[in-house]
């Protein structure tokens, strides 16, 4: 469907004098005449066949229809300048999302670092919390994005894998001196499930061999790993992690590993970009960057199940 929208000139030269109150201040702000203005608002007027300002000698003041519409046009120019800032990058400025739990664990550290590596590596990330990740680069404003998932992303997509997701039991540090547990004791415990449909405690006792064994039922639920280790570290039982995302945690004896066997989930994280807009030499740099600190991670000496 075609959309009939007024001119963008009148729009803009209405915004700029309502902000202002002043047809002669807007005029200035555009580099146009004050009649201009006069005539663009008029434009805007005649399309929508309502008067937009009420004029009172001198004063300027807008009428309860302009009121009605400028929110609307203001946010609209606001999205307008935000896209265009993220494709020609003129603010040297990469915009990232990235899982909640990945952000607090990992990703947050490395990016400080980046920054202060050289000049222009400034990354502005967003942290999301996703049932599934994902990102629309045609409707959110980011230049690139971590990502969870099977490494099949769209075809005009770059994309870096950074590691592999780890499943793995973690508990409070008191736990430490009591491993490797039987699986028994695992039978007993409190589990604490960081996402809704408790998908990872199930793969995990899958890949073991445990899951006829190992009852699902109750527990606590939280809808991220990050809450889950968070309650697990505290003492509220045993929840399931990423094995790189709590190496750092375990080597400060902040988490300990019960059962110290990691199981590959098949999905990995991976940086992802669109290969078609520009700026993507720094994207670029930004990935063997996390790609290397990724592969220089010492990680707890545990088995891995692939």
């Amino acid at each position: 469907m075609t959309r009939r929208l007024p001119p963008l000139y009148a729009m803009r030269a209405f915004e700029a004098a309502a902000r202002h109150n002043s047809f002669t201040r807007a005029a200035e702000e555009l580099s146009i005449t004050q009649s201009a203005v006069s005539r663009h608002v008029r434009t805007l007027e005649d399309f929508f066949a309502c008067r937009l300002f009420l004029r009172a000698g001198r004063s300027l003041q807008l009428s309860e229809s302009g009121r009605l519409l400028l929110p609307g046009i203001r946010d609209g120019f606001s999205s307008l300048e935000r896209a265009c800032a993220t494709l020609l990058g003129e603010d040297g400025i990469l915009r990232m999302k990235a899982p909640s739990t990945l952000t607090m664990r990992w990703l947050l550290a490395r990016l400080s670092r980046f920054r202060h590596l050289q000049a222009g590596n400034e990354v502005q990330l967003t942290s999301a919390w996703m049932e599934v990740d994902a990102v629309d680069f045609s409707l959110e404003p980011f230049d690139c994005a971590v990502l969870l998932g099977n490494g099949k992303f769209p075809a005009d997509w770059e994309a870096t894998w950074l590691f592999d997701e780890l499943l793995i039991p973690v508990g409070g540090p008191e736990l430490a001196a009591q491993a490797p547990w039987p699986p028994e004791r695992l039978a007993r415990a409190e589990l604490l499930h960081p996402t809704p449909d408790r998908r990872d405690w199930r793969r995990w006792l899958q890949r073991m061999g445990l899951d006829a064994g190992v009852s699902l039922r109750g527990g606590q639920v939280f809808d991220t790993l990050e809450l889950g280790m968070i309650a697990a570290a505290r003492g509220y039982g045993v929840s399931i992690g990423d094995l790189l995302m709590v190496a750092e945690d375990v080597a400060a004896g902040r988490l300990s590993l019960p059962m110290p066997t990691a199981v590959a989930s098949g999905e990995s994280y991976y940086l992802v970009w669109p290969g078609t807009r520009p700026g993507n030499d720094r994207i670029r740099r930004l990935s063997d960057y996390l790609r290397t600190e990724a592969a220089n991670m010492q990680l707890p000496a545990v088995t891995v199940l692939r």
